[in-house]
C-alpha cells in the first residue's frame, strides 16, 4: 500500500517548472541551451527595494509579523489599490501570503467543497486546474478560440455556469497568451455574473502593470455589484522583479480573508519578514521604472512576434501584456514532420535546436506553445534564428 495520499495522484507536477529545471540541467551538461519556459523577468530588483530589506535587517525586522502581513504592507496595499484602480478595502479585507501561488491555493482550499466547480477559461496558467483538484473541487475548463483572442466570451460563460458553479478565474493579461481584457469585454461578463449572485470571481492580476499598446488595465472588481464577490490577487513578483522574495497579496469580502488567514495560521504561518518590508518600499516608492521595464518588454515582444510570423508553419497574435507569446504550430502537425502533438514539437525544438519552450496543451488548448520573452534580446535573436531554422529543416 503506498504511502502517498489519494489527493496528491490527482495532479501532476508544474510543467513550466519542469521545463525550465530540464534547461537548467541540460546548461550544466555543456549544452548551449536558451531557456524561453521561465515567467521571471530578468531585470533586477530595484536598488531602493534591496536597500529597504538590507535595513529592515540591521534594524531587527527579522522576527515573526502578523500571520497574514504586517500593518505596514498592509496600509501599502490599501493605497495601492486606492491610487491604481480607485478600489477601497479596509485591513480585514487584505491578506499577504509567500507568493501569489500560496494566496490562490489558500483561497481554494478555504472556500471549496467536493464537487464545487471552478470555471477556468483555456488557455490557463498551469497551477489553476490542479490547485482546485487539491481543495477537492472540480475545474470546468472552457476552451477559449484563438479568434477571440484567446479570451472567454459572455456567451460561453453563461453556459458554463451550473448550480455547482463557485467561481470564476479570470486572469488579465494572461498567463500563457498575454491576452487583457478590455473594460468594455469585462462590462459583458459583469452582466452574466451580476445575474448569477452565487458565483465568485477570482482575478488574478499579477501582470498589471506590464501591458502594451495604450492597453487600459481594468479589473473586475471594479464593477462595483461584482466587488463583494470579487477576490483580487496581485504581488510584486511579476511588475517589480521580485519573484525570489515571494511576496503575493490579496483583496476581498472580510469572510474569505479571514478563512484564508486561518489557512495560513496552520501552514506557512507569516511571510518572510524582510520580504515584506521589501514589498512595502515596492508598493510606496519609485514607480517609474515599472514603465521603463514595460518599453523594453514591448520590443522584445515586437520582436519575436514579427519573427514567429515570418516562419512557416507558425502563426502568432500580439498580446496586450505580460512578457509571453503564445503561437501555433498546428500546421507543422502532419505525417510530413512526423510530429504529431504539440508535445512533440517542443521536445524536438529542445533536442535539435537547444531552445525549451512550453507546450500548449499545458495550459489548456492543443497545438501551440508558450515563449516567455523575459530574457535579453541577444538571447531572443539567437532562439528565433534556431526556431526558423528547426521548423524550416521538419521533414
Amino acid at each position: 500500500m503506498s504511502i502517498i495520499s489519494d489527493s496528491l495522484k490527482r495532479i501532476k507536477p508544474s510543467p513550466t517548472i519542469a521545463v525550465t529545471q530540464k534547461a537548467r540541467e541540460l546548461r550544466a551538461a555543456g549544452k548551449d541551451v536558451i531557456g524561453l519556459g521561465a515567467g521571471e523577468p530578468d531585470f533586477d530588483t530595484p536598488d531602493n527595494i534591496k536597500d529597504a530589506a538590507i535595513n529592515a535587517i540591521k534594524d531587527g525586522e527579522t522576527k515573526y509579523t502578523a500571520v497574514d502581513g504586517t500593518p505596514e504592507l498592509k496600509k501599502a496595499i490599501i493605497n495601492k489599490f486606492k491610487r491604481e484602480n480607485n478600489l477601497d478595502y479596509s485591513t480585514e479585507q487584505i491578506t499577504v501570503g509567500t507568493g501569489g501561488k500560496q494566496v490562490l491555493y489558500n483561497a481554494f482550499m478555504a472556500t471549496l467543497n467536493k464537487g464545487d466547480e471552478v470555471i477556468i477559461p483555456a488557455p490557463f496558467w498551469v497551477s489553476y486546474p490542479d490547485m482546485v483538484l487539491l481543495a477537492g473541487g472540480k475545474p470546468k475548463i472552457v476552451k477559449c478560440d484563438e479568434k477571440d483572442g484567446f479570451k472567454l466570451t459572455p456567451k460561453k460563460l453563461k453556459k458554463a455556469i451550473s448550480k455547482k458553479t463557485k467561481w470564476l478565474v479570470l486572469n488579465s493579461p494572461s498567463n500563457p497568451t498575454g491576452a487583457g481584457y478590455t473594460k468594455d469585454e469585462i462590462d459583458g461578463l459583469s452582466k452574466v455574473l451580476i445575474k448569477n449572485k452565487k458565483v465568485h470571481i477570482l482575478s488574478d492580476d499579477i501582470y498589471e502593470h506590464i501591458k502594451y499598446d495604450n492597453f487600459n488595465f481594468f479589473t473586475i472588481a471594479q464593477i462595483s455589484k461584482l466587488k463583494d464577490r470579487t477576490l483580487t490577487m496581485n504581488g510584486v513578483s511579476k511588475s517589480y522583479a521580485m519573484t525570489g522574495w515571494r511576496i503575493g497579496y490579496a483583496a476581498g469580502p472580510k469572510d474569505i480573508i479571514k478563512a484564508i488567514g486561518k489557512i495560513q495560521s496552520q501552514s506557512t504561518s507569516n511571510p518572510s519578514s524582510v520580504s515584506q518590508a521589501a514589498a512595502v518600499e515596492a508598493l510606496n516608492g519609485r514607480q517609474d521604472f515599472i514603465q521603463e521595464r514595460s518599453d523594453a518588454f514591448k520590443k522584445r515582444r515586437d520582436f519575436v512576434v514579427n519573427s514567429l510570423n515570418n516562419i512557416n508553419g507558425i502563426s502568432c497574435l500580439k498580446p496586450n501584456g505580460a512578457f509571453y507569446v503564445f503561437p501555433s504550430c498546428k500546421k507543422l502537425l502532419s505525417k510530413k514532420t512526423k510530429l504529431k502533438t504539440d508535445s512533440e514539437f517542443v521536445e524536438k525544438l529542445l533536442e535539435k535546436a537547444n531552445v525549451a519552450v512550453v507546450q500548449g496543451s499545458a495550459f489548456g488548448l492543443d497545438g501551440y506553445f508558450r515563449i516567455s520573452y523575459a530574457t535579453s534580446m541577444e538571447k531572443l535573436k539567437v532562439a528565433m534564428e534556431r526556431i526558423k531554422s528547426f521548423c524550416e529543416n521538419l521533414s
